[in-house]
């Protein structure tokens, strides 16, 4: 079959996603229909907006269907119309069984881990908090328990020690397209090989990767040092690594730390800060210190510590809510 001749369906919200769809329309594969998002009000002057991969899909004549509710029969008779031979998800919300039992090759999707390890919403960064020195991707055929179809093909990528969430996120997002290409390849050609992932070795000890909540953001200065920078690289630049800076005048102020590196050479105790006002913020940990490199006061834009240090005094802060 000619891969204008493999009818596919393409259902994807973010960023993450478009670069699969775009490795599809390049390789010349008849994508029928788009599924995304609604439009939502963003920004200050709540206008819509439209998701990633909605404005690349318009940017190449893609028909798009954009339901508020996946079981709504007017949608599912929409989406039956488009005859899809296969569906292929990435980054899209939970779908119901009447939707990715439909095409007759299945529903693959792409998962940012390499499955079984780390099932679920954030995969990436449980990986980097977990200070995990591999990941890779996964992809794999729906079924009924979320993340746990059989796996058709898998992509190792190293963990740098610098990199974040971020980082890790945008390297993914390119490797992960390519993934989805081949996968899509071998399915058209019959070679796809689905293996269930209990035959997997290390799918008796499983981590998981739940939807991450504000509070699991706040730093807790009793931990380790390497620990607590592997948080914050986890959780950079979203949602974001936090603390509270309790203020001499009892005001407390909410702050995100993007960027920072553990220093052997301070010793504090856990949660107590140290700084010359000028090129560096230092903070307790368990065994080391933390030293501050990127971070952003409430109400403030991001910045550097030797920005902000020019117009903030440290010794204005009592401490830090543990």
């Amino acid at each position: 079959m000619e891969n204008k001749n493999l009818r596919i369906v393409f259902m994807g919200t973010p960023d993450f996603a478009v670069e699969s769809l775009k490795a599809l329309v390049e390789n010349d594969f008849n994508v029928v229909g788009v599924i995304t998002a609604p439009d939502r009000p963003a920004g200050r002057g709540q206008k819509l907006k439209q998701s990633p991969v909605k404005e690349y899909a318009l940017t190449v004549g893609l028909p798009v269907l954009q339901p508020e509710k996946l079981k709504n029969e007017d949608f599912l008779n929409e989406l039956r119309a488009l005859k899809a031979d296969l569906q292929v998800i990435v980054a899209f919300r939970m779908l119901p069984e009447v939707v990715w039992n439909m095409p007759p090759l299945g529903s693959l999707n792409l998962h940012g881990s390499l499955l079984p390890q780390y099932r679920g919403a954030a995969p990436i960064n449980w990986a980097v908090i977990n200070g995990d020195k591999k990941t890779g991707v996964t992809t794999f055929f729906l079924q009924h328990e979320i993340d746990t179809g059989n796996i058709i093909m898998q992509k190792e990528m190293p963990i740098e020690d610098d990199d974040t969430a971020g980082s890790v996120h945008d390297k993914m997002m390119v490797m992960g397209a390519q993934v989805v290409v081949k996968t899509v390849k071998a399915i058209q050609s019959n070679t796809a090989k689905a293996i269930p992932q209990n035959e997997f070795s290390d799918a008796t000890t499983l981590r998981p990767a739940p939807k991450i909540f504000k509070d699991d953001c706040k730093i807790n200065w009793y931990d380790s040092s390497e620990s607590i920078r592997n948080k914050i690289r986890g959780l950079s630049p979203y949602p974001t690594a936090w603390t509270e800076l309790e203020m001499v005048n009892g005001k407390k102020i909410s702050t995100k730390i993007f960027n920072s590196e553990v220093s052997k050479d301070i010793q504090l105790t856990p949660g107590t800060i140290k700084s010359d006002n000028k090129t560096y913020i230092a903070i307790g940990t368990e065994d080391n210190a933390i030293i501050i490199k990127d971070l952003q006061l409430a109400g403030k834009k991001r910045m550097l510590t030797e920005d902000l240090l020019r117009g903030f005094d440290t010794t204005q802060i009592n401490g830090l809510q543990q």
